[in-house]
């Protein structure tokens, strides 16, 4: 499955299928919360944080990845993120595009 984030594949001619998503809710243990609460008195990165979204993206694309493949889909154009906070410490990533196949 090709994954592009521009609206066209360079030598191709798409037909469009229809939108696809993959969404993923995702927290960080309790545990890391409060040790990532103390590291913002001190600042710097918070890596639980960033190791939990990256987590939460890549399950996200892929699950965008089998909506395409289930629809037909020989790629995936336009692909776009969003996220928003569920509630403290939890996230929703959610990926979406447009599935297309080669004309």
């Amino acid at each position: 499955m090709l994954l592009v984030n521009t609206d066209y594949i360079p030598g191709k001619e798409l037909e469009v299928i229809g939108l696809v998503r993959g969404t993923m809710i995702q927290s960080v243990h309790v545990g890391k919360d409060i040790m990532n609460s103390f590291k913002t008195l001190v600042g710097g990165e918070l890596t639980s944080y960033t190791e939990m979204l990256n987590e939460a993206r890549a399950t996200a694309t892929k699950r965008m990845a089998e909506d395409a493949a289930a629809m037909g889909a020989d790629a995936v154009v336009n692909i776009r993120y969003s996220s928003a906070q569920v509630m403290q410490s939890a996230a929703e990533i959610m990926a979406y595009g447009t599935a297309v196949k080669f004309v």
